[in-house]
């Protein structure tokens, strides 16, 4: 598997003046994205800091085969078929600090 980079932007369908947790379809949009996260495609997920709030800027780290296994996941994400949100850039990410930790055992709390 490689880790790639992912930004992903409001898209034309955005509705401006409202935040990402009030948007058309935010529930289908993220019950996808959860279901990514289960699965292993989507390992960590998020708004950049106060773009929730107006047009969202988000980072993705995935892990996929190639970059259109990338394209393909997110093809099917709700947000992503109605353009509320758009992919951006798709880069391969060389984890360098921090890999064991994806890979350990998460304590119990």
């Amino acid at each position: 598997m490689t880790y790639f980079a992912v930004t992903r932007n409001a898209g034309p369908a955005w509705t401006d003046g409202v935040g990402a947790f009030d948007q058309p379809g935010v529930q289908d949009h993220v019950g996808f994205m959860n279901g990514l996260a289960e699965e292993g495609t989507v390992l960590f997920a998020g708004p950049l800091a106060g773009s929730e709030q107006d047009r969202i800027r988000v980072l993705l780290v995935m892990s996929a085969e190639d970059e259109s296994a990338v394209h393909a996941a997110l093809a099917a994400d709700p947000w992503e078929a109605s353009q509320t949100v758009v992919t951006t850039s798709v880069e391969p990410w060389m984890l360098l600090v921090g890999a064991e930790r994806l890979a350990a055992p998460v304590a119990p709390s």
